[in-house]
């Protein structure tokens, strides 16, 4: 028997659960992993809330973050006692996810466990800091580098955001962050952003063009103030966009593109090649400080997991939730 979060629907009845369920309930995979750590993440709280229609199938265990060791694997790559993680591949939505002591999945979906990196590093970092890793390298390829101007990141408390700060201001860029909420002020300070700003700033303005500001972003948020970011990016300047918290439909103009020649680049982490993901994570690897968590994580346990999901849809929430799923 093993303990998992549980959604299920039926008879248009959306319900979830902490539930035990017997061993044979997994779905089929090549590879099973006793889960040591997992992560709370946006889409994991619009899944336990049905918020948004993110489960895709039902029954699901949520949580699209996993790290732990083998148990089983029918696949000559990896062998009992691995350390692995897995992030995106659909699990959590499509087929189940991290929020369980045990998972099963197929082979192409992990990846080897840094070897610096305990379950716990990896899961601080899960899906938000791959993303943030990918929208740092897609930066970089496109020329912004440190010496072109500043990068704005939005939703900067957040999990993404607040690891996109850290890793631009440890390769030499100037940050500005954007948020709603003025008592992270420090926070985001420590973190290594240089500036900050009221996220209104970015939501009240429907102006084609505005003033330039930075020569690259990293949004999260979407809607109209991914609009007015892209508005307010210098000529040639890039935007990454990898969220949605404030909406899917983004009331942009042809402008910045036509008369500023800017680019707007979608990341995705979900689907997201496997030897893309090997690069990210080796270069997280390489340049992530594990001192820095501190002050940015919050730890919990499954049994907390339900009500932690309405704090951080309520905004509460800044960082990285790390779920350890054995306490």
């Amino acid at each position: 028997m093993f303990k998992a979060i549980y959604i299920d629907q039926a008879e248009n009845r959306y319900s979830v659960a902490l539930t035990e369920l017997e061993n044979s309930a997994l779905p089929e995979g090549e590879v099973e992993v006793a889960v040591e750590y997992s992560t709370l993440n946006y889409k994991d709280a619009l899944a336990i809330t049905g918020k948004r229609p993110v489960v895709r199938t039902f029954p699901m265990v949520p949580g699209i973050d996993l790290a732990g060791r083998v148990t089983e694997s029918r696949d000559f790559r990896f062998e009992v006692g691995d350390r692995v993680l897995l992030t995106g591949w659909g699990v959590g939505e499509c087929y189940w996810g991290g929020l369980a002591q045990y998972a099963r999945g197929k082979a192409d979906w992990f990846l080897p466990l840094p070897n610096s990196f305990s379950s716990f590093d990896a899961m601080s970092l899960g899906t938000a800091g791959l993303t943030a890793m990918l929208c740092v390298q897609t930066l970089e390829a496109q020329g912004v580098t440190s010496n072109r101007g500043d990068i704005l990141v939005t939703g900067a408390s957040g999990g993404v955001g607040s690891i996109a700060i850290q890793l631009l201001a440890h390769r030499g860029y100037r940050v500005i962050a954007s948020t709603g909420r003025s008592d992270n002020r420090d926070f985001l300070t420590s973190l290594g952003a240089a500036d900050i700003i009221d996220r209104e700033e970015l939501n009240s303005t429907n102006r084609p063009l505005g003033k330039e500001r930075w020569a690259g972003a990293v949004d999260v948020v979407g809607g109209q103030t991914l609009a007015t970011v892209c508005s307010q990016t210098e000529y040639g300047g890039v935007v990454t966009a990898c969220g949605l918290a404030q909406g899917m439909e983004v009331p942009l103009t042809v402008a910045p593109f036509i008369l500023r020649g800017i680019s707007l680049i979608g990341i995705d982490s979900v689907y997201c090649p496997t030897e893309k993901r090997r690069e990210a994570w080796s270069a997280l690897e390489a340049e992530w400080d594990n001192t820095q968590q501190q002050g940015m994580i919050t730890q919990i346990t499954l049994s907390e997991v339900i009500d932690q999901a309405h704090t951080l849809l309520e905004g509460n929430v800044r960082g990285r939730i790390v779920v350890d799923v054995n306490a």
